[in-house]
């Protein structure tokens, strides 16, 4: 039987052949996008293991925060779920009202509650981390986007500059023939073989990544109005809605006393000494 033979994969042969005749800027032009390829493939490699983290994990993450009616009883079983941007959103939250229940504490029906003035620390606090948590989710997409717009730029670069030295070898050497030209159109056309490979992937992974993050904050900003809603609900005051809670005392006919016009002051007097 005959051994079966294999072709080079990609073409590997011309590859080889293409970066031996290529000139020292064209080589220095492929080391370039050889670095901008390995940051491309770390970001993605990260980004996609961090995704998929917080795509699984979330799902358990809302599956057990809404299995229970009281929006702290994770935080009180000490439940965590690590890589998970709603997590971390939860846990800022929960410790920022338990810090307030024990520092501000208002008795309401049995129940202890929190004003409406500490609660605004913890909206806060909420707020600032889904910006951080934002933040995170887009870190590095940078190298993609760079990688994807600035991979085929640099790769065209090294053709031109590589055809640029052929024809001027040619020139000097006053033989046009295609076999003195073919090794220097090779080694430039590399250049940008190279550029392409480096921004097709980031490309598709970019396009792909940029769609998962936009759904996971959508769904942070989502879960946040919801968190809010529901510790709001069940550990802020409903008193202090429309009004400050009155000192202990108090009567809500209070606050018409110390409003009362110059006028009106005028005539009480008059007829206190009258």
């Amino acid at each position: 039987m005959t051994p079966i033979e294999f072709t080079p994969l990609l073409g590997q042969i011309a590859i080889k052949y293409a970066f031996k005749a290529a000139t020292p800027e064209g080589k220095m032009t492929i080391y370039a996008l050889a670095v901008v390829s390995m940051l491309s493939w770390t970001v993605i490699i990260t980004k996609s293991r961090q995704l998929w983290r917080a795509r699984k994990r979330g799902k358990k993450f809302f599956e057990a925060y809404r299995s229970t009616r009281d929006p702290l009883d994770l935080f009180r079983k000490k439940q965590e779920f690590d890589g998970v941007p709603a997590y971390e959103l939860y846990s800022v939250g929960a410790e920022e009202l338990s810090y307030h229940l024990k520092a501000n504490p208002v008795q309401c029906n049995g129940k202890t509650k929190i004003p409406r003035s500490a609660f605004d620390f913890v909206r806060v606090a909420m707020e600032r981390t889904v910006s951080a948590e934002g933040m995170n989710l887009e870190k590095g997409m940078i190298v993609l986007s760079t990688a994807v717009a600035g991979g085929p730029f640099i790769g065209l670069l090294g053709t031109v500059w590589g055809v640029m030295e052929t024809f001027s070898g040619v020139a000097k050497a006053n033989a046009a023939t295609l076999t003195a030209m073919a090794p220097g159109v090779a080694g430039a056309l590399i250049a940008t073989v190279i550029g392409l490979l480096v921004a097709i992937p980031a490309m598709f992974a970019y396009n792909f990544m940029v769609t998962q993050v936009r759904g996971i904050t959508q769904e942070l900003d989502d879960f946040g109005t919801e968190y809010a809603t529901q510790l709001e609900h069940m550990y802020v005051d409903p008193r202090s809605q429309n009004h400050e809670v009155l000192p202990f005392g108090g009567s809500e006919g209070s606050d018409e006393d110390l409003h009362t016009s110059p006028q009106t002051s005028h005539i009480a007097r008059a007829s206190l000494t009258g």
